[in-house]
């Protein structure tokens, strides 16, 4: 669906990169962050508490009625539920999937070796927080899913869930290593330097062009990703440039969105000369 500009010819949302996340925040108090592969997660203001419904539940911090149909029966069955929220009537409904790891049995021993990760120690000091029973149970059925390519993939973003959803819980896990889903953050230093780094949970607001005062819409967790330290003689971080700047020599619209030199500025005016 197209989405609108505002008056002005303003966008209604902003985007900005966290780490290995994109995300886009509204200006409606709606924030979705995609990694850019396979997982995308959509975090609401508080004001939306109780007042929303579909696929991705209701906000009202009960967990268990989440499965609450276009009926506004709880049900227990999936696709029972998803099929609720159709389009249309007239889309044929959602059959249930093969399980993975019967259809592709090679791959179990080493997807439950894989996932282990998540009910092991690496993560024990969230497991009181967020329950890892049903994150393995996903990471297996993905694991067994990817047969043609791209399986450390799968592995790796459903790890990457169960260590965002801890993060929310405000437990921060370091759970990358060399030979485990690494991220290589040194492909963004200049020769001689260290100004990218990993971080877990990064800063959820970075000074940038785009964002100098480092104010955002809405209170974000930090998320994990290859994240600039920019030093005090380059306090700002040009996205568009991937490197820390003494400042920041591009221009500003009148709602605040930076253009870098040489960039086309959209406007819904006709272009004068002076």
């Amino acid at each position: 669906k197209a989405v609108q500009r505002g008056p002005g010819g303003r966008l209604p949302y902003k985007t900005r990169y966290m780490g290995i996340y994109l995300a886009i925040e509204t200006r409606s108090g709606m924030v979705v962050s995609w990694d850019r592969k396979t997982s995308v997660f959509i975090r609401l203001h508080q004001e939306y508490k109780g007042r929303v419904c579909g696929l991705c539940g209701n906000f009202d911090d009960n967990a268990l009625n989440d499965f609450t149909t276009r009926s506004q029966s709880v049900v227990g069955d999936v696709l029972e539920f998803g099929n609720s929220w159709k389009f249309s009537p007239s889309c044929p409904d959602a059959q249930a999937p093969k399980d993975p790891c019967t259809a592709n049995p090679h791959r179990k021993s080493w997807a439950q070796k894989q996932c282990s990760i998540i009910k092991g120690v690496t993560f024990s000091a969230c497991h009181s927080q967020v329950d890892s029973t049903r994150y393995y149970e996903a990471c297996v059925s993905d694991a067994c899913a990817c047969d043609s390519g791209g399986d450390c993939e799968c592995f790796c973003t459903a790890v990457a869930a169960y260590a965002q959803a801890c993060r929310e819980a405000g437990v921060c896990t370091s759970w990358r290593t060399p030979d485990i889903c690494p991220l290589f953050c040194d492909y963004y230093n200049p020769q001689g330097e260290c100004e990218w780094q990993y971080q877990p949970c990064g800063d959820p607001c970075l000074r940038t062009c785009r964002n100098p005062r480092g104010h955002c819409l809405m209170d974000l967790p930090g998320l994990e990703g290859c994240y600039p330290k920019c030093p005090p003689s380059k306090p700002f971080f040009n996205e568009d440039q991937m490197k820390c700047v003494a400042q920041c020599e591009g221009c500003y619209d009148e709602d605040g969105n930076y253009y870098d030199a040489g960039t086309r500025v959209p406007t819904a005016e006709n272009c004068r000369s002076w």
